[in-house]
């Protein structure tokens, strides 16, 4: 099996299982905070990976590590994902537990790209205005490109919508050197 697809099993089980429990977003919590930990730290997912490392010693570091940090039955598939040796997955099934949530609680993530940083003010009105247009809860990702000139950028999947000045100075270009101009 791919890795993506076994990341996505072990996810979907850990969300039916948070589903049954009433607790979506604190498993989120603790399973992203493991894979944050994997993520930021090398020598931490070198250890994890490492087979010169014993199991045990594995299991006896993330119990102290992660107990009474993170929910129980997330602990509980970390170590099973240990004995499994599918540890190099572990950011993975993060990612694909956190895109059930979104889906779950109605949520989008979108990239916005704005030539300078906005304020809090005005982030938070084009985060409504989002919300509004994608008819979902919004969660923007904000990243200044001062090459836009100026307008906005915003993707969500597959939808791009290209609001920025460059693109309009682009398509002007484009008409006026198309334009038929006549000398009568």
């Amino acid at each position: 099996m791919r890795g993506e697809t076994v990341a996505r099993r072990y996810a979907e089980a850990l969300f039916e299982l948070a589903e049954r429990k009433g607790e979506l977003e604190a498993f989120g919590e603790g399973f992203a905070e493991v894979a944050q930990l994997v993520d930021e730290l090398p020598d931490f997912r070198l250890f994890l990976e490492t087979p010169r490392v014993e199991l045990s010693e594995k299991r006896k570091v993330l119990r102290e590590a992660f107990g009474g940090r993170v929910p129980g039955p997330v602990l509980n598939l970390v170590l099973l994902v240990l004995d499994k040796r599918r540890q190099r997955l572990l950011r993975e099934m993060n990612r694909e537990y956190q895109l059930l949530l979104d889906a779950h609680l109605g949520r989008a993530h979108v990239e916005v790209s704005v030539a300078r940083p906005l304020d809090d003010e005005t982030l938070a009105a084009v985060r409504a205005r989002l919300s509004e247009i994608l008819d979902r809860d919004v969660v923007p990702y904000l990243r200044v490109k001062p090459e836009l000139v100026g307008g906005i950028v915003f993707r969500s999947g597959d939808v791009i919508f290209d609001g920025s000045v460059r693109r309009r100075l682009q398509r002007m270009k484009r008409q006026l050197l198309a334009a038929d101009v006549s000398t009568d």
